[in-house]
């Protein structure tokens, strides 16, 4: 079995009003997060809108977070591109300054292309990886990509690709196939992307979480994610955070607790919540974590 994953932060990412990438901002909630508890941070996720960051940028946030002395060891990143050479060029880029993992997402322009031509994509991504090719989490999340990653298809990554392909973030909400994947590869880490299956899935065997509500609730998320305790207000929250668009909502919830507004911008093509949900969202938190509260 492999050793427990824990926790890790699914970090969102402040823009100024440029709409450039706030280091300063971004280092601090990343130090806020590991000092409550999260393991690591994942940088360029879904809720870090990831897709909507270039690599020159990547770059940059990667070195100015290991200038800051965050270590490369506690840093995980995401990689959500279509063309096997991007995906390759960011992945490869991380693993060479030491990145924990790569979180590795489908191509997702194309639909209906079946678990061959997705498993050609890894492989051709792995292939151009060469010897860098280590410790992929590769990222089921249909709800977004529109490409599942089968049961199926994460055994045959594995039999293939034992020694790079070692974990899954399942991320597709749908408890009857999380707890397939549970029951079918206990051999990797399978990290709950959905909080609201989290402790039941890690009292299954599953490894931990990347979780966007560790944001702002870290020190809860980790009880669920390591000890596999239930939380119904998490459940809860995460039901009225569905309600609205999900990464300008949690950076909404950063910006109630930072009382720092750089958090509600978003990057086109999403649009910020309006200042009327912003306000429902809070007080539907407020109500629920009332001692915790910013």
């Amino acid at each position: 079995m492999p050793s427990k994953f824990g926790l890790s932060v699914a970090l969102a990412t402040p823009f100024d009003g440029d709409s450039e990438i706030a280091l300063d901002a971004m280092i601090a909630q990343g130090r806020r997060c590991l000092a409550a508890g999260c393991g690591s941070v994942t940088l360029f996720g879904t809720t870090g809108e990831g897709s909507s960051i270039g690599s020159r940028e990547r770059e940059r946030v990667l070195a100015a977070f290991l200038d800051a002395g965050i270590a490369a060891e506690n840093i995980i990143a995401g990689v959500l591109v279509d063309s096997v050479e991007d995906a390759a060029i960011q992945a490869g880029h991380a693993l060479s300054l030491g990145a924990r993992n790569i979180l590795l997402a489908p191509p997702s322009y194309f639909k209906n292309v079946g678990d061959d031509g997705v498993f050609q994509w890894f492989s051709a991504v792995f292939a151009k990886l060469g010897d860098r090719a280590r410790d992929i989490i590769v990222y089921n999340i249909p709800s977004i990509t529109m490409v599942p990653l089968t049961v199926s298809l994460i055994g045959r990554l594995r039999t293939a690709f034992p020694n790079i392909v070692t974990g899954v973030k399942d991320s597709s909400g749908d408890w009857p196939f999380t707890e397939s994947l549970l029951k079918a590869h206990g051999d990797l880490i399978i990290l709950i992307g959905d909080e609201r299956h989290l402790a039941r899935g890690v009292r299954l065997g599953g490894q931990g979480a990347i979780s966007g509500m560790a944001n702002f609730v870290p020190g809860d998320v980790k009880l669920m994610a390591e000890d596999g305790k239930d939380d119904p207000r998490i459940e809860a929250f995460v039901d009225e955070l569905l309600k609205y668009p999900v990464v300008p909502a949690v950076k909404a919830m950063v910006a109630h607790q930072t009382s720092d507004e750089i958090w509600l911008a978003v990057r086109p093509p999403l649009v910020s919540i309006s200042g009327e949900e912003q306000a429902q969202l809070s007080h539907a938190f407020d109500d629920l974590f009332r001692s915790k509260a910013a």
